[in-house]
């Protein structure tokens, strides 16, 4: 079953910066280029090296981007969730794909093929100009993880859920909710560590209470307070 009506796809795309200025004419040419594909959970939507053939909108689900390092073990690079757009950067060049892409659950992708769009972004350069910040936005991520790096484990592991909560988190009584279900393995590879490494620094904040798990969701049970783990330790001179 298809998720979203005509018109909800349409607002899908339309709350998309890179389509924010189309007017729902233009938005429903988009749309008329789009078919929609469904993946199973832990299905391959594509690998590395793959033909980059067009660009991905999420209607349901979520979706891992990642990579296998040369040492063997896989690296997170990112969770995509639904209303959001990925695959930008092979719609532009018609490269190989730079990333793996899973399906973390059964997920519903809205895709636009290249070959029926460049002849649309021809005819409209304003969409060209807000691509290339995407771009630029994908760069700075890509060098705020490399800072990452040279964190300790907790900093960031700490990152990486305020990360999630960003995106994914809902406030309660209890605390702030992280409701995408990342098995610790997921973690270890968006912060490149062993998931055993994960399940010990959990494990050590939940004893501390900085943390809960109800129903395989986690809690942060004080935002404010976990804010301040994702800070590196000053240095001693």
């Amino acid at each position: 079953m298809q998720h979203g009506s005509w018109e909800s796809r349409r607002a899908l795309i339309a709350r998309n910066f890179l389509f924010a200025n189309l007017t729902a004419g233009e938005l429903d040419k988009v749309l008329a280029l789009a078919r929609v594909t469904r993946y199973a959970a832990r299905e391959v939507v594509w690998r590395k090296g793959d033909y980059g053939n067009g660009m991905m909108a999420v209607l349901a689900g979520h979706v891992k981007l990642g990579a296998r390092a040369a040492s063997g073990r896989e690296l997170a690079f990112g969770i995509v969730k639904p209303g959001e757009i990925f695959g930008e950067i092979a719609l532009l060049d018609g490269q190989a794909r730079s990333v793996d892409a899973t399906a973390l659950d059964a997920c519903e992708i809205l895709f636009i093929d290249r070959r029926d769009f460049i002849p649309f972004l021809a005819g409209h350069p304003d969409i060209a100009i807000r691509l290339m910040t995407t771009l630029c936005a994908r760069l700075r991520r890509t060098g705020q993880k490399v800072e990452d790096s040279a964190l300790g484990l907790a900093p960031r592991l700490a990152r990486s859920l305020l990360q999630l909560a960003d995106h994914h988190g809902r406030s309660s009584p209890e605390g702030l909710r992280i409701e995408c279900r990342l098995s610790q393995r997921d973690l270890g590879q968006l912060i490149g560590m062993s998931r055993e490494s994960v399940n010990k620094q959990l494990g050590r904040w939940r004893r501390q209470g900085l943390i809960a798990f109800e129903h395989r969701v986690l809690v942060i049970r004080d935002p404010g307070l976990f804010r301040h783990l994702a800070e590196p330790a000053p240095a001693i001179n």
